[in-house]
């Protein structure tokens, strides 16, 4: 007697986060930026609402709004919290202690991608690498080049939550890997994240879903989209 054994393969259909960034024509500086965040009130908001690795289901609310020019990429957070501290206030410092938000970015078919972190105050950490154990810090001078407005509301709202914005210019020089002379048509993969380690209430708050058991942003194969139109 002869028997058949048919293997069922199972596929498991995982959607990519989309995320589309507009074009802003024009060069932009620091002077710009009260004008910058204006134009990029405009855009679409999308939020980072996947709270990771919590015992206390604390939440803060965070969105982003995203843009970019004909040298440089145009981010602004939007946050609401119980805690904001901002005490970091030199170049790659270790802003994720701080209330801090974060962009993760790689470009092309580079399996390396940059992470890009600031405290309210627009202090930047920058770094490039494959993953969490494997960065090279971008140079503080590159990373200056980057310039932030941002305000923070100290004072609660009735849910007892402050608030702070932060409005930021990166320009495509700090990006020292690639040689990016317009993003125009482009995608890139990314996240976007929400931390603050020393905190009172510490959180981890992602874009796009991260499925690790232990604390990680540095896991690329969970980043989005970035479709530069």
């Amino acid at each position: 007697m002869s028997f058949w054994y048919i293997e069922t393969e199972i596929i498991y259909k995982t959607t990519v986060k989309e995320v589309y960034a507009q074009f802003i024509l024009g060069t932009y500086n620091e002077n710009d930026l009260d004008e910058l965040s204006a134009l990029v009130n405009k855009e679409k908001k999308y939020a980072i609402d996947n709270l990771l690795w919590s015992d206390t289901g604390y939440f803060p609310s965070v969105s982003f709004s995203i843009a970019y020019t004909e040298d440089a990429i145009v981010l602004k957070y939007y946050v609401k919290e119980l805690h904001s501290r901002a005490i970091y206030t030199s170049a790659n410092d270790p802003v994720y202690k701080d209330s801090c938000v974060e962009l993760f970015i790689g470009f092309d078919d580079d399996s390396n991608y940059y992470n890009l972190e600031f405290n309210a105050l627009g202090t930047a950490l920058v770094g490039f690498g494959k993953d969490r154990n494997e960065r090279k810090a971008i140079p503080d001078d590159k990373v200056g080049n980057i310039k932030s407005s941002g305000n923070i509301n100290s004072t609660p709202d009735s849910t007892g939550f402050n608030s702070w914005e932060l409005t930021l210019l990166i320009p495509f020089d700090v990006f020292i890997y690639h040689d990016i002379k317009s993003l125009k048509g482009t995608m890139s993969k990314a996240n976007f994240f929400k931390c603050g380690d020393e905190l009172p209430e510490p959180h981890f708050i992602s874009w796009s879903n991260i499925d690790s058991p232990v604390p990680d942003f540095h896991l690329s194969q969970f980043f989005g989209t970035i479709k530069f139109v």
